[in-house]
C-alpha cells in the first residue's frame, strides 16, 4: 500500500520560502503506527532544496508527483492548512485515480477540500485521533477493497 504525503510547501507565500514541513515527520509517523507495512512517500524528504531548483527540474518535480497521485497512490494525505494549489493539483489527481483521499485542513468549505476528499479532519491532533480509535485504517480497508 503506497501512501503520499502531500500539504502546503510555498502555499501563498510571495517571498521564495517554504511552511514549516515538520508536519510531514508527525503524520509519517502516525501512518507507519496504523500501517507498519506501507510505503510511504513524502516529496519534501527528497526535494528539500526544490525552491532553489532550476526551471527545467522543478518542472520534472511537479509533473511527476502529479503523475505519481495520478497512477500509483493508494492513499494521499494532503495536510491543507492554508490554500496549496500544488497540493490542490496533487488531490485532484490522486481523486481521479480513485485513492483514498484524506485531508487534514480547517478549510472544510474550500470546494477543493470539500469535493476532492473522501474524509477530512480539521488538523493533526484529529487525525491522530482517528487512527488511535482505528477510523483511519477501517476506511484505508474499506476504500482499498473496493
Amino acid at each position: 500500500m503506497k501512501f503520499f504525503i502531500a500539504g502546503i510547501m510555498q502555499g501563498s507565500k510571495v517571498q521564495n520560502s517554504i511552511f514549516g514541513q515538520d508536519y510531514r515527520q508527525e503524520i509519517s509517523g502516525l501512518i507507519r503506527s496504523a500501517f507498519p507495512e506501507a510505503e510511504i512517500y513524502d516529496p519534501f524528504a527528497k526535494n528539500q532544496d526544490s525552491i532553489t531548483y532550476s526551471k527545467g527540474t522543478g518542472l520534472a518535480t511537479f509533473l511527476g508527483h502529479n503523475k505519481m497521485c495520478g497512477t500509483e497512490v493508494d492513499v494521499l494525505i494532503a495536510f491543507v492548512p492554508e490554500a496549496s494549489m500544488g497540493t490542490a493539483i496533487e488531490m485532484w489527481e490522486a481523486w481521479k485515480n480513485h485513492a483514498l483521499v484524506i485531508s487534514i485542513s480547517p478549510m472544510k468549505h474550500n470546494w477543493a477540500i470539500k469535493f476532492l476528499s473522501h474524509i477530512i479532519y480539521p488538523d493533526i491532533p484529529a487525525f491522530a485521533d482517528a487512527i488511535r480509535k482505528g477510523d483511519v485504517q477501517k476506511a484505508v480497508k474499506n476504500h482499498c477493497a473496493g
